[in-house]
């Protein structure tokens, strides 16, 4: 990632007018108003002041401001400062300046407490060595092959930027020595600790000398970090910058009372009016970050996942898609989002209340970075009213409550969307086609343009009308924190009668196939199958229920007996499907999906982009080598938030 984001902040040049002319010159003139600090003041190495310039820096951040000048000074440092704060800058400088660069030995470490945080730091402090071509910058982290990283450190390599699990890793295989240390980061080190990570940062330590200088930066300060202070650091300087920074104040915060069963609902229905190019939904846990991002697929929104089981590569490649605009939605766990700055991301999804108001804090941080704006939208339960207060608590700020919009909303947001992009399309030309096509369809069915407009109109977005199964599946537009839902029309109940009564419901039928949890099933690999078999879109596809040795799934419309014969034959945990007509009752089948979008932008079917692997993976599918399936399903669809990684310290 580039360092400015971390580190720019916005030149506000400010002229003061002079009063000489005005006044006699005898008059004593205001005292001038102190000039604000740049660089320039903070007496950092010519190298470094030259990279500063190159990358376009001009005044420090108040955590800079602090920050360098002690640890130019060789003092140990507590800084307390949120990410997007330029606290990379404030501890990479000094670093920088106490490493010689003739010495090819280990000089600095820097641990972060996960890998996207790790590469990023790496490559902020790599920028800023730039002018000093001598500095090796070397990142080492989980769930990335050993060989590359170890080639690096053999070569010599002055700074490692790492993950505490990795750098023991390489401590202990003799690739790391950290013998001749003397500089040492802690970044991030509340989360560090929260990880469970004390025990490893103790055992890297007993590999370091006693004589080093040592960096702690932490959003927050708990019991935790100050022991580890006591028992790493000598006479530290403590400096902090106020709670109220810029990933708070210019991120507007808003929450919605929205029960559980209605979050996939509410979710769709937020990002289908959100005018943002680009969102996070954050969830609590990676089964629950694969079932929301499976959800979401199947309502026809271009979304991927990213938790800790996700392999490295993987990671980078979802992230790359988020940057270039390839991928709109990324649903991800805390630990994964991590060090996550994407310029494109101008909304953040709390599906679920963060357990801790630190992690809130975290989360909205990855939107309204480096002087940009964001939103945060905070799903609350009707019974987390404390979990909301302490969240107001922490950053000072009343959210203001939000409504989820109502299918309507969604209806008249696209239509907007559509008829905006009306005037450049005229301007491209070439309709005459259409317009001969509409008058004679206009001449023989006798209906005015205003209707057909209407209902071509209807059908671009979506809405097939009264009862059709489209976005407009759930009518819950909102609760209270005293409980109950706003909309009297909706059953807390789920549909009545269970699985039976719901079977055609809303034009879905509701399908049995033979394989479950005990197949290592996963909705995944069900979508994969059926879609890649049935020769349909993942828009047909709705309420999925797993069950021990089977598992139900709501299809709309229905499927033809060659449809049913083929994905019968398909393979998911190694188990043919043979699909068939549930013929109910079975509890618990819930409401089937419907379809959505994400800033008017279209949908409708699984992107190829998240469509990766082959074979049988974790609850994937085996396609028939006899199969014909329809180009457009997927046919080995792999759930690209499945991989095989587990080393993600």
């Amino acid at each position: 990632m580039p360092a400015s984001s971390e580190t720019d902040a916005p030149d506000v040049e400010t002229s003061q007018g002079s009063v000489a002319d005005a006044a006699p010159a005898e008059t004593p003139e205001a005292p001038a108003a102190p000039a604000e600090p740049t660089f320039a003041d903070l007496d950092l190495p010519p190298a470094l002041m030259t990279a500063v310039a190159a990358l376009g820096f001009t005044r420090p951040s108040p955590i800079q401001e602090q920050a360098i000048p002690a640890l130019l000074s060789g003092r140990d440092v507590i800084g307390v400062a949120q990410t997007g704060t330029g606290k990379t800058a404030a501890f990479g400088l000094p670093l920088l300046a106490a490493v010689d660069s003739a010495d090819r030995s280990t000089q600095a470490l820097v641990l972060a407490p996960t890998r996207e945080l790790a590469m990023q730091v790496a490559d902020a402090i790599a920028s800023f060595a730039q002018a000093s071509r001598e500095i090796t910058v070397t990142s080492v982290y989980g769930g990335s092959p050993y060989l590359p990283q170890e080639r690096a450190l053999s070569k010599g390599s002055q700074v490692v930027v790492g993950t505490p699990g990795r750098v023991i890793d390489h401590l202990k295989r003799g690739n790391l020595k950290l013998d001749s240390l003397r500089y040492l980061v802690l970044d991030e080190a509340d989360e560090m600790l929260r990880m469970g990570f004390a025990e490893d940062v103790d055992q890297i330590l007993s590999f370091a000398p006693e004589s080093k200088q040592v960096a702690l930066f932490s959003a927050t300060m708990p019991p935790a970090i100050k022991k580890v202070a006591a028992e790493h650091m000598t006479d530290p300087v403590s400096v902090s910058v106020a709670r109220q920074s810029s990933t708070v104040t210019s991120v507007r915060q808003r929450y919605a009372v929205v029960p559980f069963r209605h979050k996939t609902g509410a979710l769709a229905r937020v990002l289908a009016t959100s005018d943002a190019d680009a969102a996070i939904v954050f969830v609590r846990t990676r089964s629950a970050a694969e079932d929301v991002g499976v959800e979401l697929l199947a309502r026809g929104i271009v979304a991927a996942t990213i938790s800790g089981d996700v392999a490295q590569k993987e990671r980078e490649k979802i992230v790359e898609r988020l940057r270039d605009g390839s991928l709109d939605v990324l649903v991800a766990t805390d630990v994964a989002a991590r060090g996550l700055d994407v310029e494109r991301i101008g909304l953040v999804v709390n599906f679920d209340v963060p357990g801790e108001p630190e992690a809130y804090v975290h989360r909205i941080g990855r939107t309204g970075r480096a002087g940009r704006t964001g939103e945060a939208i905070t799903f609350v339960a009707p019974h987390e009213r404390r979990k909301l207060h302490a969240i107001e608590k922490t950053t000072r700020q009343t959210l203001e409550e939000f409504q989820i919009p109502s299918p309507r909303d969604v209806s008249i947001h696209r239509t907007t969307a559509l008829l905006q992009s009306a005037p450049e399309r005229v301007e491209r030309g070439r309709l005459d086609m259409y317009l001969e096509r509409i008058d004679a369809f206009l001449e023989e069915s006798r209906m005015d343009a205003r209707t057909l407009a209407a209902a071509l109109t209807a059908k671009a977005v979506g809405d097939e009308g009264p009862g059709s199964p489209t976005a407009e599946d759930e009518e819950f537009t909102g609760a209270s924190l005293k409980g109950g839902d706003r909309d009297r029309g909706s059953d807390r109940n789920g549909p009545r009668g269970g699985a039976a009564a719901s079977r055609t419901e809303h034009g879905y039928t509701s399908y049995r196939v033979g394989a479950g949890h005990s197949h290592g099933v996963k909705p995944a690999g069900l979508v994969g199958a059926i879609t890649g078999e049935g020769g349909i879109n993942g828009k047909m596809i709705g309420k999925i229920d797993i069950m021990g040795s089977f598992s139900l799934v709501q299809i709309r419309g229905s499927l033809s007996p060659a449809q049913m014969d083929q994905i019968s034959r398909a393979k998911v945990g190694g188990r043919a499907l043979r699909i068939s007509e549930d013929q109910g009752p079975r509890g618990g089948a819930g409401r089937p999906a419907g379809r959505g979008g994400f800033a008017g932008k279209s949908g409708g079917r699984f992107d190829k982009g998240d469509q990766r692997g082959s074979g049988r993976d974790r609850g994937g599918y085996d396609r028939p080598r006899s199969a014909g399936s329809d180009s457009r399903g997927s046919r080995d669809w792999r759930d690209e938030h499945r991989g095989p990684g587990r080393d993600h310290r």
